[in-house]
């Protein structure tokens, strides 16, 4: 049976101009700004929707979106538009109208698109995706596609575990997408030229390194309810899935779309470089986006100096898992105060290590437009930094925030974690001392002007990483811990920012779910669940309740230590760092043991065999692992 023709363009518009007066921020959801592409519709070959599952507002400063949008609008055969989660007024307006989710640039349903491509960078955006879709007449679960529905596909960092979303998305993209999008776009189009079945694109779609399809795959389990394996269900689909990983970064996009209201981060973002060499163990993006790529100074002075020109920002964000572990940065910063003095630009450099924050650098920065600098000690006593492989003694710390306060700066974050493995109150207590520590070096400079933000987040044992076994701490113990800081952070000129317990549990249900998670994902968004990255949205009930209904124990995700043989629901997604290397760095930890930087000494991590075979056919500057450039005993 055929399906009833989809709303056109110029009925979204009429219905739009009846309920944009009726709704907050209505120039989230009009389109038409500055550099956004718009193509011939009837003249392209492929339309890509590229979906971020939260507001306009957050979604349009996401760096990995506008990286896709930018490549596949080069292309003269793909058209590639924009869509956002509406805000609840706006959602409202367009149910009770009849109104699907649209695209800003052409105003076309989503359900037109030939491709929906989601970005997942955090897991609290789950039900949001699955919102999306509904919205968009789009139906949610993949087996129920026809050919007639768009391909879903999704990537982001909450792809590293794709389990519990797994039968909503048709492919993950796993790892860096700017060539994989490209081979999927081209599949897709072969598929579609041929004629044959959706099932035979997945099956193409499959065998595009980095690209998991999860329907041709199935889960296995012990009776005890823990992993067992995955099966593959077709024999072209591999096992396991390997990473995508781009062996030298491209040019970085310099036609940043100017909104018409303001947004989360107005600025010109510029990857400085890709990877971590660090090592921290709580850590997920420093494990899976390894190895370090670097960009040449040349090239991001010329993409400055072009964004400069579409845009007219006035602030540049210099942007990395490390920006001051940058090889070059202090020969970048003054680069760029150069080049562009005249025009009194603000330089954020928005991840800052108290190791490679020198002097010199403070030097460098001290005539940009900025307020402070954020600093991630991530604990309080030097133990806790052993246990986490983050060694900085706290003199280098107190060192650090002296000399940015003798240089006029009054505002420093301080980023703590509480939850760590092996924690106890003492380290907790720890926060509080070192904040007020630094509040009095302030003072000491700079008099009551000196504010000093702590921001505490709570841990959670993320997959791919060395803690990747150990169990979240309890609410009543994190309930504990925040109660202490919150009695003992009180002073003028202090401040104490915390992640609520709830949410925590949410994001490690999710990000360690295996596909029974699935169904409580659904039962809770069937219940209003939705916006849960959102302290004011998320509903803690909703989600038990969805458990209970389900049958599924939450404590089973978050509360259990693992065995050290256990085998995960992720374990098929290859990020080529070797779980005998995360095995041995769990172990480590429990006795304070730490890692020397990869820059000094590789440790056999993985990742190099891959990157090296890389590197002969498209080579690029790379500072992750030594042993690249010139053999180097490696410690196993």
């Amino acid at each position: 049976m055929n399906k009833p023709a989809l709303i056109t363009p110029a009925e979204i518009t009429n219905k739009l101009e009846r309920i944009l007066p009726t709704v907050q921020k209505p120039g989230r959801y009009i389109g038409g700004e500055l550099n956004q592409v718009v193509k011939d519709w009837k003249a392209i070959q492929t339309h890509v929707a590229l979906a971020f599952p939260d507001i306009y507002d957050l979604g349009m400063p996401n760096l990995g979106l506008t990286i896709i949008y930018d490549l596949l609008n080069q292309r003269p055969d793909v058209l590639a538009e924009r869509v956002y989660s509406p805000w609840f007024d706006m959602e409202n307006a367009m149910r009770s109208s009849g109104l699907p989710l649209y695209s800003l640039e052409s105003k076309h349903p989503l359900a037109a698109f030939d491709i929906v491509g989601i970005s997942l960078p955090y897991e609290t955006l789950y039900t949001n995706t699955l919102n999306l879709l509904d919205l968009s007449q789009i139906p949610l679960f993949s087996a129920y596609r026809t050919d007639e529905d768009p391909l879903i596909i999704a990537g982001g960092h909450a792809a590293f575990n794709p389990e519990p979303m797994y039968p909503f998305i048709d492919a993950f993209v796993i790892g860096e997408g700017e060539d994989a999008i490209g081979e999927v776009v081209d599949a897709y189009t072969t598929w579609k030229q041929r004629g044959v079945t959706r099932n035979e694109l997945l099956v193409s779609l499959a065998k595009i390194w980095g690209v998991y399809v999860p329907s041709i795959y199935k889960a296995h389990y012990f009776s005890n309810g823990t992993f067992s394996h995955i099966e593959n269900l077709v024999e072209q689909a591999p096992l396991p899935i390997i990473k995508r990983i781009l062996p030298k970064l491209p040019p970085p996009p310099t036609r940043f779309i100017v909104p018409y209201i303001d947004i989360v981060h107005n600025r010109i973002p510029i990857e400085i470089m890709r990877g971590c060499t660090r090592g921290c163990r709580f850590c997920h993006a420093g494990m899976v986006t390894r190895p370090v790529r670097e960009r040449p100074i040349d090239e991001i002075i010329h993409a400055i100096e072009e964004s400069l020109a579409y845009t007219g920002y006035e602030e540049i964000g210099l942007l990395s898992l490390s920006s001051s572990d940058y090889t070059h940065i202090l020969e970048l910063v003054k680069a760029i105060s150069r080049k562009f003095k005249d025009r009194h630009l603000s330089i954020s450099l928005p991840s800052l290590r108290i190791e490679s924050f020198s002097v010199d650098l403070m030097d460098a920065l001290k005539d940009t437009r900025r307020g402070g600098f954020t600093l991630a000690p991530e604990a309080a006593t030097e133990r806790m930094r052993n246990i986490i492989n983050k060694p900085v003694n706290t003199s280098q710390l107190i060192e650090t925030v002296r000399g940015i306060y003798s240089r006029g700066w009054t505002n420093i974050k301080l980023y703590f974690m509480i939850g760590h493995p092996s924690e106890t109150l003492e380290d907790v207590q720890a926060i509080a001392d070192i904040c007020k520590l630094v509040l009095k070096e302030g003072r000491k400079e700079a008099g009551n002007r000196v504010r000093v933000t702590a921001g505490v987040g709570t841990f959670v044992p993320k997959p791919h990483t060395p803690f990747q076994w150990v169990p979240c701490d309890t609410i009543d113990q994190i309930k504990l811990k925040q109660d202490l800081l919150k009695r003992t952070l009180r002073d003028r000129g202090l401040k104490l920012n915390w992640t609520e317990p709830e949410s925590t549990m949410l994001e490690a249900w999710l990000s360690r779910g295996d596909r029974r998670m699935a169904d409580v994902i659904y039962n809770a968004w069937q219940r209003g669940a939705k916006f849960d990255a959102w302290k004011d949205h998320f509903n803690y009930d909703t989600w038990m309740q969805a458990f209970a209904e389900v049958g599924l124990d939450p404590d089973f995700y978050t509360q259990r230590e693992r065995p050290i043989d256990e085998v995960f629901p992720w374990e098929h997604i290859d990020t080529t760092v070797r779980k005998k290397f995360l095995i041995e760095d769990y172990l480590w930890s429990q006795s304070g043991q730490t890692r020397l930087d990869c820059r000094e000494q590789c440790f056999a991590c993985g990742i190099l065999p891959t990157f090296a075979d890389l590197r002969r056919d498209n080579p690029g500057e790379f500072w992750g692992c030594p042993e690249v450039k010139s053999p180097l005993k490696t410690k196993v």
